[in-house]
C-alpha cells in the first residue's frame, strides 16, 4: 500500500505543479489522493482539513510573522551601507580585502534580514562593483557573493529553524539557533580562508587603515543594526524571554531604527511593510497547513516507515546511511526552496535519523546547510541565478568560478555531518 500510495501521491503533485496551480494546493491535492486509497473521500477530506487547522494552532507560529515583520523593515535600505562599512573595518587588512567585506557583509546582513536573496543582492549590488572597478575578477567576486549569502539562513534569528522546530515535533528553537550559529559560522570561516588563499595567489590588495577616529565613526553607525542579533539570542540565551516574545521585540526594535534613528522610511511606509509582511506569512501559513495534510497522509498510509525500511536496508553503516541522506538532500535543494523542503521531508528523514541515534537539533542543522547549499547549486538554485544577476555575469561563468567553493561547501557538509559535538556543544552548555 506504502508504494502505492507514494506513486499516487508523487505523481499527483508533479502534474499540479507542472500545470502551474500553487505548491500549497498541490500537496493537499496529492495528499488526499494517497488517503483516498484507503478510505472514504468524505473521511479523507474532513480528516486532513482537521490535521491542517490544529497544525496553525500554535502559539510558537507567531514568531514567524513578527521575524519576517522584522526582515521586511531591515531591507528598507541604509543597513546595507552601514554593514558593508563596518564589514570592510574588520576584513581590511586580509588580502582580497574586498572579497572578504562581500563575505562578512553577507554573513551580518542575511541573519539580520533573514534573507539569502536581500543579502546577495544588497551587499552583492554594492561589492560586485566596487570589486570589479578596483581590478578583481568579476567571475569571482560574483562567486564569493553567491557561495556566501546563504549564511543568513544557518546564522539566526531565521525562520527556516522556526519551520523546522514546528515540523520536528517542537525542537527546541534556542538549540537550534545556536548550533545553526555555529554552522554559520564555520561556512562564513571557510570561505575566508578559501577567498584568501585565491586572493594571495592572485596578487589583490589588502585596504590601508583608515584611522581609529574613522573607525570609530564606523562602528557607531553599525552598531545599531548590529545589537539585533545581540537582543535576540541574548535574551533567549539568558531566559528574560522566549523566541515568540524575541519576535515581537525584534519588530519593535527595527521599528526604532528604521523610522527613528536610521529614518530610513517614514513611518507611512509601515502599512505597506505590513502587506508584504501578510503576503509572505500567508504563503507560508498555507505551505504549513499542507504539509500537516501531507504528514498525515504518508503516516495513514505507511510511507514513512517504508522509506525508512528502504533507507535503512540499503546499508548497515550509519556513515553510507547519512551519506545518502546528504545526497537526497542535496538533490531536494537543487530544485525545491528551503521552505517547501524542510515541510516535506523532515517528517520522512528524521525518524531515520532518530533511528540512527542521532540528535533533532544536528539534523536540523544538517537539513538546513543541505538545502542552502542547494540555493547556490544547478539547475533551479535561486541564490545561484540572482547572484549572477547581480554581477551581470553569466551563470556558466558563475559555476565555473564557483567550483572550488563547491568542494569546500561539500566538505564541510562533511564535518556538519560527523562531527555533532561541534554544533551541539552550545546548546548543551545551556542546558538545551
Amino acid at each position: 500500500m506504502a508504494g502505492q500510495a507514494s506513486l499516487v501521491m508523487i505523481s499527483v503533485f508533479a502534474v499540479l505543479a507542472l500545470l502551474g496551480l500553487p505548491l500549497a494546493v498541490s500537496i493537499v491535492a496529492a495528499a488526499l489522493a494517497a488517503v483516498t486509497l484507503v478510505a472514504p473521500f468524505d473521511m479523507a477530506l474532513f480528516t486532513s482539513a482537521q490535521k491542517m487547522l490544529a497544525s496553525l494552532d500554535t502559539f510558537s507560529l507567531l514568531a514567524v510573522p513578527f521575524f519576517i515583520l522584522s526582515g521586511v523593515m531591515m531591507n528598507s535600505g541604509g543597513i546595507a551601507v552601514r554593514l558593508v562599512n563596518f564589514a570592510k573595518l574588520i576584513s581590511g587588512r586580509i588580502p582580497g580585502s574586498l572579497a572578504q567585506t562581500n563575505i562578512a557583509g553577507n554573513m551580518l546582513f542575511g541573519c539580520i534580514s533573514g534573507s539569502a536573496i536581500a543579502a546577495s543582492t544588497s551587499i552583492g549590488g554594492v561589492m560586485v562593483p566596487m570589486q570589479a572597478k578596483e581590478g578583481y575578477d568579476r567571475d569571482l567576486a560574483a562567486a564569493v557573493n553567491i557561495a556566501s549569502a546563504p549564511t543568513g539562513m544557518l546564522i539566526p534569528p531565521t525562520t527556516a529553524f522556526i519551520i523546522y522546530s514546528l515540523v520536528s515535533g517542537g525542537t527546541s528553537i534556542a538549540a537550534l539557533f545556536l548550533a545553526g550559529g555555529v554552522a554559520g559560522l564555520i561556512w562564513g570561516a571557510g570561505l575566508i580562508i578559501m577567498t584568501t588563499s585565491i586572493a594571495w595567489r592572485r596578487g589583490y590588495p589588502t585596504s590601508g587603515w583608515i584611522g581609529f577616529r574613522a573607525a570609530a565613526v564606523v562602528t557607531m553607525e553599525a552598531l545599531p543594526s548590529l545589537f539585533l542579533i545581540v537582543l535576540v539570542i541574548g535574551g533567549i540565551m539568558s531566559g528574560i524571554f522566549t523566541a515568540v516574545e524575541a519576535s515581537g521585540i525584534a519588530v519593535l526594535y527595527t521599528m526604532l531604527l528604521t523610522f527613528v534613528i536610521h529614518r530610513t522610511k517614514p513611518l507611512r511606509a509601515f502599512p505597506q511593510f505590513l502587506l508584504e509582511t501578510a503576503q509572505m506569512t500567508g504563503t507560508i501559513m498555507m505551505l504549513l497547513a499542507a504539509s500537516a495534510a501531507l504528514s498525515f497522509a504518508m503516516a495513514f498510509t505507511g510511507i514513512p516507515a517504508a522509506v525508512t525500511s528502504l533507507i535503512l536496508g540499503i546499508s548497515d553503516s550509519p556513515i553510507v546511511i547519512m551519506l545518502v541522506i546528504n545526497l537526497l538532500l542535496l538533490v531536494i535543494g537543487c530544485f525545491m526552496d528551503i521552505g517547501p523542503a524542510i515541510l516535506i521531508f523532515t517528517p520522512i528523514l528524521l525518524p531515520i535519523f532518530e533511528k540512527l541515534g542521532g540528535d533533532p537539533v544536528h539534523f536540523g542543522v544538517i537539513l538546513v546547510f543541505n538545502l542552502a547549499i542547494g540555493t547556490i547549486t544547478p539547475p533551479v538554485g535561486t541564490g545561484l541565478f540572482v547572484g549572477a544577476s547581480v554581477a551581470q555575469v553569466k551563470v556558466e561563468r558563475c559555476i565555473r568560478a564557483l567550483a572550488p567553493f563547491y568542494v569546500l561547501l561539500f566538505a564541510m557538509l562533511l564535518v556538519v555531518t560527523f562531527f555533532p559535538d561541534l554544533f551541539l556543544a552550545l546548546p548543551r552548555h545551556f542546558g538545551l
